[in-house]
C-alpha cells in the first residue's frame, strides 16, 4: 500500500500552519485556555499536574451522550476492539463535528488498525479544531516518523514541545530523530 506523499505534505503543513502561525485559536472553555497558557509555561512537577486536568477537560464535551460514546470507545480500544472503538468515536464525530478529542481518539483507533492515511485525516481536524492538542500533535508526528519523514516529524515534535515543555516522550522522540542523523538539522 502506497502512501501518496504529497497528501502527506499538505496534511503536515496544514496542521503545522494551524497551530504555529493562526491567530489563537483556542477551542471553547475558558479553563482550557487558561490550563495550556499554564502548560506551556509550567515547570515539570507541575506540568503533569497541568496535563491531568487538561485531559479531563478534553473528556467533557457539554453532551453527556457525546461523553458517553467517547467512554465507550476509549474501553473498546483498550479491550482492543478496534472496529467498535471507530464505531463509538464515528458516532462522536457524526453528532458533535466540533469535539477535538473524538478525532483525535478515532485516530489513534485507526493507527491501531495501520490505516495510517485515516489517522492522518482525523489528527488534521483535531489539530483544526485544537491547535493545542498536544496529544494530536504528537500523534501527527509518530506517523511521519513511522513512514520515514524525520524531517517532518521533527518539525512536529518540536511543536509538542512548544505546546507542552515537558512531554518527555515528544523530547525522547526528537533525541532519537537526531542521534540518527548523527546530529544534523532536521
Amino acid at each position: 500500500m502506497g502512501i501518496n506523499t504529497s497528501w502527506i505534505n499538505r496534511i503536515v503543513a496544514a496542521g503545522i500552519t494551524t497551530v504555529m502561525f493562526s491567530l489563537p485559536a483556542w477551542p471553547e472553555g475558558q479553563r482550557l485556555r487558561e490550563l495550556y497558557s499554564e502548560l506551556a509555561s509550567s515547570g515539570p512537577k507541575k506540568a503533569s499536574a497541568i496535563e491531568r486536568e487538561i485531559r479531563h477537560e478534553w473528556s467533557r464535551t457539554g453532551s453527556p451522550a457525546i461523553n458517553l460514546l467517547l467512554r465507550r470507545g476509549r474501553d473498546a480500544l483498550e479491550r482492543g476492539e478496534i472496529a467498535a472503538a471507530i464505531e463509538h468515536f464515528t458516532a462522536a464525530t457524526d453528532h458533535s463535528p466540533a469535539v477535538a478529542q473524538a478525532w483525535h481518539l478515532r485516530a489513534q483507533a485507526f493507527f491501531a488498525q495501520e490505516r495510517l492515511g485515516l489517522a492522518l485525516a482525523d489528527l488534521e481536524r483535531a489539530l483544526a479544531l485544537d491547535p493545542h492538542h498536544f496529544q494530536a500533535a504528537f500523534g501527527l508526528a509518530a506517523i511521519l516518523e513511522q513512514i520515514n519523514r524525520p524531517e517532518q516529524a521533527a518539525r512536529a515534535y518540536a511543536l509538542v514541545l512548544e505546546l507542552h515543555p515537558h512531554y518527555d516522550r515528544a523530547r525522547e522522540a526528537l533525541d532519537r530523530l537526531k542521534t540518527r542523523s548523527g546530529g544534523a538539522t532536521l
